[in-house]
């Protein structure tokens, strides 16, 4: 291995969330706008291209790859890229291969996601009701999600459920919700909702649940405990005493949570973003398509791009105006 990923602020970079696709097949209101534009399909990396990619990040001492989209599941031979990496599991070098989704695909490819080696996996999930899960998602089945849940529990993986918390619409699902995931087993994270891309007519201001208030709604009901623990993302967690639960809480606008980060985000076009909150960004692709032969260029890319990692993002809501919101859409980034 070569020398660790360490930024400006003695940050050891041991984390990559990348996007394989912008692509999805549902259009959720606070994250795109019904008629998308997606990318190029020439402009995104190919599968042997993002296997590149991230067996450098690997060599350079990245332990963890989350595969995120848009829904990365709709990519074609995804399952190739998953089986691709399950050598650096087998080499001891890469300690958990797990897939953020929206639950859809997933009675399609659980039990491969299992034998690839995925033994955690992160659904979107933020109503029980079938009426407003169509109303959120635009073009989403419930049943087909829950279906997926099944299959995944079946295949042997863990699912954390991860629910955008919104202001009107599933405030009064929070006991209900809770209570599921109680039941089958499942973390439940709860996240604000973020400025990212242009989503139509929806106001983001009207959107916003702040995860103090959900907090204050646990405490209402439950003895709500703090936990020191840290699973390697933004999540903070509480125990609920009565249940035993695990509550976990990504706040990028009431509380920011970049004192510990240790990751960066690889966008499904090969461009490397350090802050999730902040436009700057490396394009690797092109140092990765002029260098086909050596990994030396790339490595030295990826360095330069870790040297310029801010101390943290600047999104706030708290002026009444959607301060820090980034032009790009979050499926383009990696959810």
């Amino acid at each position: 291995m070569t020398a660790p990923l360490i930024d400006p602020f003695a940050r050891a970079i041991t984390y990559l969330r990348v996007s394989v696709t912008d692509r999805c097949d549902f259009r959720c209101v606070y994250c795109m706008a019904e008629n998308m534009t997606f990318l190029p399909k020439k402009d995104l990396l190919t599968l042997e291209e993002l296997d590149r990619m991230c067996s450098t990040f690997v060599s350079m001492g990245v332990e963890k790859l989350r595969i995120t989209g848009g829904e990365p599941l709709v990519r074609r031979n995804i399952m190739s890229f998953f089986n691709s990496m399950t050598r650096h599991l087998e080499s001891g070098a890469l300690k958990e291969l797990t897939l953020t989704t929206n639950g859809s695909q997933l009675h399609r490819f659980a039990d491969d996601l299992y034998a690839a080696g995925v033994r955690r996996v992160n659904i979107s999930l933020d109503t029980l009701d079938e009426d407003k899960f169509s109303k959120v998602t635009r073009w989403g089945r419930l049943r087909q999600v829950l279906n997926g849940i099944d299959a995944a529990q079946k295949a042997g993986l863990r699912i954390k459920i991860n629910a955008v918390a919104l202001k009107g619409f599933n405030e009064e699902e929070l006991p209900s919700i809770t209570k599921w995931c109680a039941q089958r087993g499942m973390d439940l994270t709860w996240i604000e909702v973020m400025p990212m891309g242009d989503i139509g007519n929806e106001d983001r201001l009207d959107q916003y649940w702040s995860l103090k208030d959900v907090r204050r709604e646990y405490e209402n009901h439950y003895t709500v405990t703090d936990l020191a623990e840290r699973t390697g993302g933004p999540a903070r967690y509480v125990r609920l005493e009565e249940t035993g639960q695990r509550i976990g809480f990504i706040t990028p606008l009431s509380h920011n949570f970049c004192e510990s980060c240790n990751r960066v985000r690889l966008t499904c076009t090969g461009q490397l973003y350090m802050c999730l909150g902040q436009e700057d960004m490396a394009d690797l692709r092109g140092v990765l398509r002029d260098n086909p032969d050596s990994e030396q260029p790339l490595e030295a890319a990826i360095r330069a791009a870790i040297d310029l990692k801010p101390k943290g993002h600047d999104f706030d809501y708290s002026r009444q105006a959607v301060d820090g919101q980034m032009s790009r859409h979050m499926s383009h980034t990696g959810g």
